[in-house]
């Protein structure tokens, strides 16, 4: 349990939030320098759901879907968080996103996508598309 509490020194209460934002972040497994980045910065959000909310699956169905989402060495969830500039936690049969509200939505569509089946290779190409956008953007 942490406990966390203002003083005289705080100069605005939602340093608090901010705080424990910060902890739930590394508690669900996120590297430390992604959870300072809550810090830091006021866009970011954490959205968290099961692989079993967007598809029923059991057994080796729903090992078969985590490990797509994962890719052979880690190579598919690399492949979303670079096209997606989030950053990817995949826990048992959770996974959480940290990243900006849209950027969160642009990965949760890849990794539904693979959890319902699609092909790699069919993801891989609507994330390539979904990063050219977003630098014609910025």
């Amino acid at each position: 349990s942490v406990e966390m509490k203002t003083s005289r020194h705080t100069p605005d209460t939602s340093s608090l939030q901010k705080g424990a934002d910060f902890v739930g972040a590394f508690m669900l497994g996120f590297e430390p320098q992604d959870a300072v980045a809550l810090l830091r910065l006021d866009d970011l959000y954490i959205e968290s759901f099961k692989v079993t909310d967007v598809k029923i699956l059991r057994g080796d169905h729903l090992s078969r879907a985590i490990g797509r989402v994962a890719g052979q060495d880690g190579k598919t969830r690399f492949a979303i968080e670079n096209a997606t500039r989030t950053r990817i936690v995949i826990a048992d049969s959770r996974i959480h996103l940290l990243g900006s509200y849209t950027n969160i939505r642009g990965a949760r569509n890849a990794i539904c996508d693979l959890i319902l089946g699609a092909p790699p290779g069919k993801v891989y190409n609507n994330m390539r598309n979904v990063a050219k956008r977003m630098n014609e953007r910025y």
